[in-house]
């Protein structure tokens, strides 16, 4: 029979169907977010004033207490200006001295970019353990971190003793920096970055023959650097810790996190081009820190300063310390801004494995996270306004089908989400440091000892206080759709239209704008917009460079020596504050209708052009696969067709992760435990870390594949009954109180009992 082509009106009517599908669908979306942003700008009920006690007052005390605010409030701004000067002096001697690393603690260059092959201005340094921590041991796990290059300069990862590196040094390992200097090296590409960072990690290795291989942690930007060192090279890499990375940048919630926004009603990459075209081919990382800042104006360009001014007797080494990171502003070449603009925040390619490895590649290969072999950690924060849950945790969904391909493909991946931390609180915070990162690295050490899957670690407070107060930690098992929950949106046609739009632009700037400012351009023009930038100006402005500023030092000076602060009662400092809350909460007001307008405007006109048909349909997620399909892998038919071969060490290993999955996760202690016993007891003793490892991803397989099997198949890898009462015995002390197990695990574990023919303990 021959097939009767469609007619050409049909045709017409279901392309016509198709545009007004795309159009409801973006309809609803910008109906969506609208309503979340009616909840965000609806008027608040006025508080009730608060009493400010200038009522009702005895006239003379109030004349009295009006004196002596007049008197605080002079000395604060002496001592807020001084400060001020003191922060631009910084920032002056901190420009001529090339902005080095604002690292605390001493350290050594181990090896330049500067003079590899491919040059660029990274470099690996090792830190310099302080006199009161303990001497490094060369045979530990080495921790590599790398900062992010995103506008300000190293060193946030040791900005305190306090912090990434302090959590590290104390635990006895060697730490190791990768800083990078102002200026980069002429042509460097983000790719001969890369390479420099595989020459670093080879380094590493080389200085520590017999440790096992180094943590590498990614700070922000440092992140997605780190994944792909990770994809291109797993074999130099221990676990990896992504800290506040933004690895899918289009993900996110309507209504918040309006950042992801920005690329496309600036109409893409080539305004970022453009600003590195008047640089004379440099972009200024100054302008990566003033939008930063403007994503919490009040905070930024109002709070911290009123803060400064407020506690001018307290606040000052804080925020001089501070300054010193917040305001040093490194240059990136045109190329590195192009490719990072258009690659993760308008083409968001690094999650779908379209971001190509460069020319030496084979076979033109991309960055595919699916080839990262190591255990993954993935510390993301609510309070994150610059790289929220979603942009931190998307990737999972992105790369993986579900959780059975990541147990498949013998990976683990752990994340934690802080409720509030802000991005900064994330590298520079104390308490983080001294809570979340230190359970990070205690959990490290017993990484290998759990088994793939993905996992919610939980961090809870212990009884106590003080020095007594301990955490409880807990890997919990987490599927594929609890991932999806957290990151919000990320599948709406208005992001690639995005992408389509942007490269239109991009296109045209580069043929009629960019040559005629790449001719005009010279490096003196350069220098003198840096220096006109109001990040900078308002750093020199206040520094000795500008003579009216000198009259500080010595009035500071004297103010300390008389200084007569006003009670704390004093109804003065009410009102002051009552007007810096005021002034405040203007100014988030202001940034709550902008980004408002920001999103509506977003998705108007890019929902608009996507129902146009401007971008192809995103492609539909493939659906999860099925255990059967699943089983058709050949490292799954391979470990089911052992399902029954193996002895102790199999059985043991398969009895933990029985148990493990019934409970639905595991607490740390049980992991130590579990640790002490594939590391210290026969046979696993004799293992290499690999070989346990292989071992642990089989059994994990078999489970998860073949539940009941595996577990009626135990009585044949323990056919012997002394063997089979070892075995258990090893798992219950590992299992630890019966009491503690919870009734799924506790089921379990009677089955493992019965099918082994055992009683209890």
């Amino acid at each position: 029979m021959n097939a009767v082509p469609p007619t050409p009106g049909h045709e017409f009517l279901a392309r016509g169907a198709e545009t007004m599908s795309r159009a409801f669908d973006q309809m609803r979306s910008l109906a969506e977010v609208a309503a979340r942003q009616a909840e965000t700008l609806a008027p608040k009920a006025p508080k009730a004033p608060a009493s400010l006690g200038l009522f009702g007052r005895n006239p003379l005390t109030m004349m009295q207490e009006a004196m002596e605010y007049a008197v605080d409030a002079t000395q604060r701004s002496i001592l807020f200006w001084d400060t001020m000067r003191r922060a631009g002096n910084d920032f002056v001697e901190h420009e001529k001295a090339g902005c080095p690393p604002v690292l605390v603690f001493d350290w050594e260059m181990m090896l330049d970019g500067r003079t590899l092959p491919r040059r660029c201005n990274y470099a690996l340094v090792r830190i310099k353990p302080p006199a009161n921590y303990p001497a490094t041991d060369p045979a530990m796990r080495p921790f590599v971190i790398i900062d992010p290059r995103a506008g300000h300069g190293a060193g946030i990862g040791g900005f305190k003793s306090d912090s990434q590196v302090g959590v590290a040094l104390r635990r006895g390992h060697p730490v190791y920096f990768v800083i990078f200097f102002r200026d980069p090296e002429p042509g460097q590409t983000i790719l001969d970055i890369t390479a420099a960072e595989r020459a670093f990690l080879r380094k590493v290795h080389d200085l520590h023959p017999k440790a096992p291989k180094p943590v590498v942690i990614g700070n922000c930007q440092g992140g997605w650097a780190v994944m792909m060192l990770g994809a291109s090279d797993p074999e130099l890499m221990g676990p990896l810790v992504l800290n506040g990375a933004p690895l899918s940048y289009w993900a996110g919630e309507k209504g918040k996190n309006p950042m992801r926004y920005m690329g496309g009603l600036a109409g893409g990459s080539w305004p970022a081009a453009m600003m590195a075209d008047l640089g004379n081919g440099r972009f200024d990382g100054a302008n990566l820190v003033l939008n930063f800042e403007a994503l919490s104006p009040g905070n930024t360009w109002f709070k911290k300063y009123w803060n400064l001014y407020e506690k001018a007797d307290t606040e000052p080494d804080r925020f001089l310390e501070f300054e010193r990171w917040w305001g040093g502003y490194f240059l990136m070449n045109r190329d590195e801004i192009r490719w990072i603009v258009e690659n993760l925040f308008i083409g968001d390619r690094f999650a779908r494995g379209e971001i190509s490895a460069g020319p030496s590649s084979r076979g033109g290969a991309t960055f595919n996270m699916r080839s990262i072999k190591s255990p993954i950690v993935v510390f993301a924060s609510a309070g994150d306004n610059i790289t929220p849950p979603g942009q931190a945790l998307r990737w999972i969904a992105d790369v993986y089908r579900d959780e059975k391909e990541i147990k498949a493909l013998g990976q683990t991946i752990v994340y934690l989400v802080h409720d509030e931390i802000g991005h900064l609180g994330i590298f520079v915070s104390g308490q983080v440091a001294n809570k979340e990162h230190t359970e990070i690295a205690n959990t490290l050490e017993m990484i290998e000892a759990v088994a793939p899957g993905l996992y919610e670690m939980r961090i809870t407070d212990t009884a106590g206080s003080g020095a007594n107060t301990g955490y409880q930690v807990e890997l919990v098992e987490r599927s594929i759709a609890d991932i999806r929950a957290v990151s919000g949106e990320a599948e709406n046609e208005a992001f690639p239209a995005v992408a389509k739009i942007a490269a239109a632009n991009q296109t045209l700037y580069d043929l009629l704008v960019g040559p005629a400012i790449r001719h005009l351009a010279t490096e003196r023009t350069a220098e003198l917009r840096r220096q006109m930038h109001p990040l900078r100006l308002r750093r020199t402005l206040v520094s000795d460079l500008n003579p009216f500023m000198a009259a500080f030092a010595g009035a500071a000076e004297r103010v300390r020596a008389q200084r007569a602060p006003a009670a704390a009662d004093n109804p003065f400092l009410k009102v002051e504050r009552a007007m810096a809350d005021r002034v405040e909460g203007s100014l988030d007001a202001w940034r709550d209708w902008r980004d408002a307008w920001t999103e509506a405007a977003f998705h108007a006109v890019y929902g608009s052009l996507a129902a146009l048909g401007v971008s192809e349909a995103t492609a539909e997620e493939e659906a999860a696969e099925t255990a059967d399909a699943l089983a058709d892998a050949p490292e799954v038919r391979a470990a089911l067709s052992r399902i029954a071969e193996g002895s102790y060490a199999e059985a043991v290993v398969r009895m933990m992760i029985l148990l493990a999955r019934a409970r639905g996760g595991v607490r740390r202690s049980r992991l130590a435990r579990s640790q002490a016993v594939l590391t210290g007891e026969a046979p696993f003793a004799e293992l290499t870390a690999a070989a346990r490892q292989a071992l642990i991803r089989e059994q994990t397989l078999v489970v998860e594949m073949a539940p009941e099997e595996a577990l009626l198949t135990l009585p044949k890898l323990l056919p012997d009954k002394a063997e089979r009462r070892r075995a258990l015995t090893t798992v219950e002390d590992v299992a630890g109180p019966e009491e503690e197990l919870g009734e799924p695990a506790q089921a379990m574990l009677a089955r493992l009992r019965k099918v082994l023919g055992l009683g209890g303990r």
